[in-house]
């Protein structure tokens, strides 16, 4: 993947992770982590990541280029992803939406927060001039980060995902212009608008 660079070890917290693209070999490593992962987290993406087909899917779009994808490993484990989608056949395909997902045993170790960081080189490196994220609202911990790195409440969409129950959940959408908080992300990430 020409956006990503290769494989770079990380210590978050005293514990070594590495960063690296996703490979079409990943597949099995991924439904094991999506799986793991309490159901309410996954209201936020659009497709169900626990489900093969989509995986492959997703592996597919990250090879023809539509999605940048980086993993968190630990050791053979994923313990977290971070990918930006775009649409190059839309009107939008200025707009990029990041996908941030964090094992439950890894949250509040920083992860999340690294993950957007090097995502949002990528988009930086695309060009995209807007990025959103879309999350439940009753994810704070998660909003905040992104609020701190400049993403700003553009949407509600109230009753917008229906959980495995049938209950209806309202769903946030946070934006950012990559150029007008080139700034402060650079002071995070060292990259360049």
């Amino acid at each position: 993947m020409s956006d990503l660079d290769g494989a770079r070890e990380v210590t978050l917290n005293g514990q070594q992770l590495t960063f690296r693209p996703m490979t079409d070999r990943d597949a099995d490593a991924l439904l094991v982590f999506a799986k793991q992962l309490p159901p309410h987290d996954l209201l936020f993406l659009a497709r169900d990541i626990t489900n093969s087909k989509v995986v492959s899917a997703w592996i597919q779009a990250t090879a023809d280029g539509d999605i940048s994808t980086l993993l968190a490993m630990q050791g053979e484990n994923v313990v977290g992803c971070a990918a930006v989608i775009t649409d190059p056949l839309s009107w939008s395909q200025h707009v990029g939406e990041v996908r941030i997902v964090v094992s439950q045993d890894m949250r509040g170790k920083g992860l999340g927060r690294a993950l957007i960081q090097e995502i949002f080189k990528v988009a930086l490196e695309r060009k995209l001039s807007k990025l959103t994220a879309r999350m439940t609202t009753d994810q704070k911990g998660a909003i905040a980060i992104f609020e701190e790195l400049g993403f700003r409440g553009e949407a509600l969409l109230k009753d917008h995902v229906s959980d495995q129950s049938g209950v209806r959940h309202d769903l946030v959408i946070l934006s950012v212009d990559p150029a007008q908080a080139a700034n402060l992300f650079s002071a995070f990430t060292g990259a360049q608008a």
